[in-house]
């Protein structure tokens, strides 16, 4: 996991930033698209809805929903896709642990979903800071920080191979 500011994105070497992780020669150009969009788009005029950056390869899912208490959150990864989830408007608390410390369900291949069970540590993300979650990395998004309260948030989903 790596969590930081937009502003700052430009101070993070994305090449060799994901020594390891099965990618392709293609991954690093489609994670700076991801970050282009995120930087060059009027976040706050974009409607709901799933935008294509670069087809199936980089895409954003613009969401409007209203925080959860943690009892009703659950864990997830995935393993086709990283998740790039930046938080537009309002603020949330973002759960994460390493998949060796959950439970894992049945993978969902069509869905690129892993559910998850166990027990995790929990960061604030307020508007303007985005986190990347690789597939070593469980999280629990969309969690309220005091009381449920609106979020605008984007998440970029880059694909890991071509």
């Amino acid at each position: 996991m790596i969590i930081d500011h937009l502003r700052n994105i430009d101070s993070i070497p994305c090449s060799g930033l994901f020594a390891g992780q099965p990618s392709s020669a293609g991954f690093d150009q489609r994670l700076q698209a991801a970050f282009a969009y995120l930087r060059n788009t009027d976040l706050e005029a974009v409607a709901p809805g799933k935008v294509e950056i670069e087809g199936n390869q980089v895409f954003a899912l613009v969401q409007e929903y209203k925080t959860k208490p943690r009892t009703q959150g659950f864990w997830e990864a995935h393993r086709q896709y990283i998740d790039v989830q930046y938080v537009v408007s309002g603020v949330e608390h973002m759960g994460y642990a390493n998949l060796s410390q959950l439970t894992a369900g049945d993978y969902d291949n069509a869905k690129d979903f892993l559910p998850l069970e166990g027990v995790g540590s929990f960061i604030l993300l307020p508007a303007g800071m985005f986190t990347i979650f690789l597939p070593q990395d469980g999280h629990m998004p969309g969690i309220a920080v005091d009381e449920p309260k609106a979020v605008k948030k984007v998440v970029v989903k880059v694909a890991i191979a071509d």
